[in-house]
């Protein structure tokens, strides 16, 4: 796999502005599920509760990369569209992390961008999102099965690569390849990398 299980981060600022949508119905697909305990959903829109959930869960990354990688209401919808790739986890009927991933060619205005020579081939997924309650990082296998469905539901929408910013202190395998590692990754305090894996 792309990461270990204590893997967490998300890079939500910089995506460009989309329409809001104040709707409270809820329509996401189940691709994986065990035992109707655990699932992976598709999201194709959030209701209001998963919403919450979702909010709830983002409070960890304020302690960790600072207060604009925190989801709310009048963002959430940005990152939880058509345009994106988004799943949820769900354990025992509640949510209990998501990632989120969309098309390289999305982050076109962001300076680290111009380090990956894949930009406008329309071949990488780059992974903006993506975290799991405390109590569930490193059990029972949810962020593995997550990342795999996220990575195989990539390569049959025509991605060859998915990419992504992570710290440098955590574990990478399989076809890596580090594009560019910053001192500094916006409120972090920690060095970062930007990775590449072909799937």
């Amino acid at each position: 796999m792309i990461l270990n299980d204590s893997f967490i981060f998300i890079n939500l600022r910089i995506f460009k502005k989309e329409k809001n949508i104040n709707n409270s119905s809820e329509k996401t697909k189940i691709i994986a599920s065990s035992n109707n305990t655990f699932n992976i959903e598709l999201v194709e829109h959030l209701g209001n509760k998963s919403i919450n959930d979702i909010i709830t869960i983002s409070e960890d990354l304020k302690k960790i990369y600072g207060p604009n990688s925190l989801l709310d209401k009048n963002n959430i919808h940005k990152y939880f569209n058509e345009k994106t790739l988004p799943f949820i986890a769900r354990y025992q009927n509640k949510i209990i992390g998501f990632i989120i991933g969309a098309p390289l060619e999305k982050f076109n205005n962001q300076a680290w961008i111009h380090h990956d020579d894949n930009l406008n081939k329309k071949n990488t997924l780059y992974t903006c999102a993506f975290i799991f309650k405390k109590e569930f990082r490193k059990k029972n296998g949810f962020s593995k099965t997550l990342k795999k469905v996220y990575t195989s539901w990539a390569k049959k929408r025509g991605f060859k690569y998915v990419t992504g910013h992570v710290n440098k202190n955590i574990n990478l395998s399989g076809d890596i390849k580090i594009l560019k590692e910053f001192p500094k990754w916006f409120d972090s305090k920690e060095p970062f990398i930007y990775y590449r894996k072909k799937i």
